[in-house]
């Protein structure tokens, strides 16, 4: 329990560091102890009472209720204002584009653009594509709003052909809902306008494959350690006197890379489609734990569209659960049928004995491969492989929750508009809360989406929305979610015997 706290405080520092620490002059230390204290909180109550009992309601309210209004406050106290921000850095993604129609108490106005340029700006609107009311000049960008008179796709790529023949690439076009549900358009100062030469210079940087070599290689030794001392349960004295039982660990270590690495080149090759500049694939290697927290790639440029976020989205998923399945089908069909621990033993982390119920996917598919030999009072011995499976089932399922940045917050904005998506993610969130009540073993993945920002950066073109097809495979990955968080019911348990 106390090293997943460690491992929550190191991700939760990261996440304050790259969200917070840049809008507000509070120290972030601070703001990490306030945002880690519900966890300290509900760490101390197991460890005083047993992780078998359930922790009180209150338990949970309290810490979070007092502690997000400190959160809140701390920001507040120390807020940077938009002029005060710095503008030569360039992030991974334009800031704040998601707060571009929230009223603003700037008084002064700030004009990047003569007069001459203004009334040219107003030409690129044609009266049949956009008809233009008004601008407004903000800190971080020009707000044209108007009147929307034909296809959404159709007046963004017109309009954005228009102001790039006036401005070049001076300005990214953004295309978005506004608070009323009428779609506007913004300029926001372009931080990628580079020469030609500083751009490729640029593109060599984003490419590191020694680097991610690198990675690769120290994660596949930390997973084949993990993967033969505390999976295999070889004694470290026995791989000192004979090497080779490293061997042991190395269908757990393969099967884990392969489908990190098939989730996250799933990510990079469709982001490449869309011509969005975006790292390599960088595997994050740790000695203890799992082996690894997991790979990563850091998108450069923006989105261009929401077909776009979506297909970037659900690539990883979708392409990781293909390469999931087979190998958790094999693994399972390695694993050994063993009784069901007792009470207090019966834990979604117990590969000697897991009950795979718990999942109503997890277990159609154990009784898919085992038949009649797995009935009810019967729990499974994973295999190294098996849990690589296991591990990429709940991969799946973590990246497609419908929260912020998320994979699935990525799919449910691309289908639904951002606004939807906010909604759908405090639901969600609330959800995962209740669960964790139920089964603690989920408090981690709680206590995470309430860390993660709720907003998700919008696409350039951010109002197109998606056609039929798509729309059918985002619910196929939203019910693919369900279907392995859901718990087997009691009449389809007794159907299966199991």
């Amino acid at each position: 329990m106390w090293l997943l706290l460690i491992i929550l405080g190191a991700i939760t520092y990261y996440l304050a560091k790259k969200t917070v620490a840049p809008i507000t002059r509070t120290p972030i230390w601070m703001i990490w102890l306030v945002m880690m204290m519900p966890a300290v909180v509900w760490t101390i109550w197991y460890e005083v009472n047993g992780e078998d009992q359930q922790i009180p309601l209150l338990w949970i309210i309290v810490p979070l209720v007092i502690c997000f209004t400190l959160y809140v406050w701390l920001i507040r106290l120390g807020k940077i204002p938009s002029s005060d921000q710095p503008k030569e850095t360039i992030p991974d993604s334009p800031p704040q584009l998601q707060n571009l129609d929230t009223p603003t108490q700037d008084s002064e106005q700030v004009r990047p653009i003569t007069a001459t340029e203004e009334k040219s700006l107003r030409d690129c609107f044609p009266w049949g594509v956009y008809y233009l009311q008004n601008l407004d000049y903000r800190p971080q960008a020009i707000l044209c709003r108007g009147k929307l008179r034909t296809a959404p796709e159709k007046a963004y790529n017109s309009i954005k052909k228009n102001i790039e023949q006036v401005f070049g690439d001076r300005f990214l076009i953004l295309f978005q809902e506004g608070l009323q549900g009428k779609p506007f358009f913004a300029l926001v100062p372009n931080p990628w306008s580079k020469s030609e030469t500083e751009d490729n210079k640029s593109k060599e940087n984003l490419k590191r494959p020694l680097f991610a070599l690198g990675l690769l290689f120290l994660t596949l030794l930390t997973t084949t350690l993990v993967g033969t001392i505390s999976i295999a349960g070889v004694a470290k004295e026995t791989i000192s006197n004979d090497p080779s039982v490293l061997l042991q660990g190395l269908p757990y270590s393969l099967g884990l890379i392969t489908i990190l690495g098939v989730h996250e080149f799933s990510h990079y090759l469709t982001a490449v489609r869309y011509k969005i500049a975006t790292t390599l694939p960088y595997f994050i290697p740790i000695p203890f734990f799992l082996g690894t927290f997991g790979a990563f790639i850091q998108m450069k440029s923006p989105v261009p569209h929401r077909k776009a976020l979506f297909d970037v989205g659900v690539a990883g998923p979708l392409g990781g659960f293909i390469i999931t399945l087979p190998l958790l089908l094999w693994g399972i069909s390695l694993s050994e049928i063993v009784p069901m621990p007792t009470a207090e033993n019966a834990s979604l982390l117990n590969i000697e004995a897991l009950d795979p119920r718990f999942s109503f996917l997890f277990a159609i598919l154990v009784k898919l491969v085992l038949g009649s030999s797995f009935i009810a009072g019967k729990a499974l011995h994973l295999h190294p492989l098996a849990v690589a499976g296991y591990i990429g089932l709940i991969v799946t399922a973590l990246n497609l929750m419908p929260v912020g940045q998320l994979d699935g917050g990525h799919i449910v904005h691309a289908m639904f508009g951002q606004r939807t998506a906010v909604i759908v993610g405090q639901i969600t969130r609330i959800f995962m809360l209740v669960l964790a009540m139920i089964r603690p073993e989920f408090l981690i993945w709680a206590i995470l989406l309430f860390l993660m920002p709720i907003m998700d950066q919008p696409a350039l073109n951010d109002v197109t929305e998606l056609d039929d097809i798509r729309d059918f495979v985002g619910l196929f990955s939203l019910t693919l979610l369900i279907l392995i968080l859901l718990p087997v019911p009691g009449a389809i348990s007794q159907w299966l015997q199991i």
